[in-house]
C-alpha cells in the first residue's frame, strides 16, 4: 500500500460535539499535525499536537494524539459525511474518565 496525504490535509474544519464542545481544527500540510483550538466555553485554550492517522475506508480516518496535560483524543473522522465519532479520556476525580462522543464536521479552509 503507497503512502498518500489524508484528504484533510492542509484543511481547516470545525468540530462540535454533542456535549456542546466546539474546536478549530487546522491540520498540516503533511496532514502529521493538528492545531486545535477551543472556540465557545474553552476559547483561548490551543495546542499543536502530533497525529496518529489511519484511512479505514475512502475518506474515513482513524485520527489520535495525546495532549501536554495527558487527555488523550481519538477520532473516526467520516469526510463524506462530515461526522465523527470521538473517544477521549482525561484524569478526573476516582481516576482516568473516558467519554464518547459524536459531533459535525464544517470544513472552512
Amino acid at each position: 500500500m503507497t503512502a498518500s496525504l489524508p484528504a484533510f490535509a492542509g484543511r481547516t474544519y470545525v468540530f462540535r460535539a454533542d456535549n456542546g464542545a466546539a474546536f478549530r481544527n487546522t491540520y498540516s500540510a503533511d496532514g502529521t499535525r493538528l492545531r486545535w483550538e477551543g472556540l465557545g466555553e474553552s476559547a483561548g485554550q490551543w495546542e499543536d499536537v502530533r497525529l496518529h492517522v489511519a484511512e479505514v475506508a475512502p475518506e474515513i480516518y482513524f485520527v489520535s494524539w495525546t495532549e501536554q496535560s495527558g487527555i488523550t483524543v481519538s477520532h473516526v473522522m467520516d469526510l463524506n459525511a462530515l461526522t465523527v465519532r470521538a473517544f477521549w479520556t482525561f484524569e478526573g476525580e476516582g481516576g482516568r474518565v473516558g467519554q464518547l462522543h459524536t459531533g459535525t464536521l464544517e470544513r472552512v479552509a
